[in-house]
């Protein structure tokens, strides 16, 4: 093969590395940028000015006595909502007259506070003008197995102190952590909770959210979960995307899953 060959066959092998790339980055954010020009995002208001009223979806502690635990997603403040959510998880003791609120928020560490944040509050607040949603709903002797699980757990969370909005430690990889470790709450993530498949570098291989398969992962930036509930996932640099089984959904970064549930 001459010299001037072997250099075109080379330009060619990297002009096709280069468009499948390219393809697979505009795959990744097709999802956000349909939410930032169909408008779906709120990227006009200031934190300060924007709205934590309680969402209404929460059951009053005066109408709902037994034990309660819920998990909450909203799409998070501003232009970071194009790709991601942040959730929380509220428990409500039996005849308890509020809602704990354990959730974990960046401003606190940027301010030199411990980011994990428990605190007494409305479960259902909207997170910053985003509305909230309930993504699991536990009542009775579950949910009060569950409470009693939860703070050992949480003593035992190793990245209390720490965090990064970006592959993690954040709110998603918290309550992960929660999910994956107390078999009363074992649930499916969407694949807009970035920060949910960052475990530390210490660790490869855990069991998915759902306790239904495995999750492979390097520190939140390469990854692949197989299970039963999850279906086939890949996560490229934080954003996630594949096929779920249990329902069937494609799932894209910044959208999840489609159709919903």
């Amino acid at each position: 093969m001459s010299k001037d060959n072997f250099s075109g066959q080379k330009n060619t092998t990297y002009s096709a590395m280069l468009l499948w790339i390219s393809i697979l980055f505009l795959l990744l954010l097709l999802g956000p940028f349909y939410l930032l020009i169909t408008g779906k995002l709120d990227l006009d208001s200031h934190w300060s000015d924007a709205s934590r009223a309680s969402a209404e979806i929460a059951p009053k502690p005066a109408e709902a006595p037994e034990a309660i635990v819920q998990i909450y997603g909203a799409r998070a403040y501003n232009w970071r909502g194009m790709f991601a959510i942040h959730s929380w998880i509220a428990t409500k003791e039996k005849d308890a007259k509020q809602y704990t609120v354990y959730e974990v928020i960046g401003w606190r560490h940027y301010r030199g506070q411990i980011p994990l944040y428990i605190h007494s509050d409305l479960p259902d607040r909207k997170w910053y003008n985003n509305e909230p949603w309930i993504m699991l709903d536990l009542r009775g002797e579950k949910a009060a197995t569950a409470i009693k699980t939860i703070q050992r757990i949480i003593n035992d969370y190793p990245f209390k102190r720490q965090y990064h909005t970006w592959p993690g430690p954040n709110s998603n990889t918290f309550v992960a952590h929660l999910v994956r470790s107390i078999p009363e709450l074992a649930m499916e993530l969407p694949t807009t909770a970035i920060g949910k498949d960052f475990y530390g570098w210490n660790q490869f291989i855990v069991k998915a959210p759902s306790q239904t398969g495995l999750q492979f992962s390097l520190g939140g930036l390469f990854g692949v979960t197989i299970a039963k509930k999850e279906g086939f996932e890949v996560n490229l640099l934080g954003l996630s995307f594949g096929l779920g089984w249990d329902p069937v959904q494609l799932k894209l970064p910044g959208i999840g899953g489609i159709p919903s549930e």
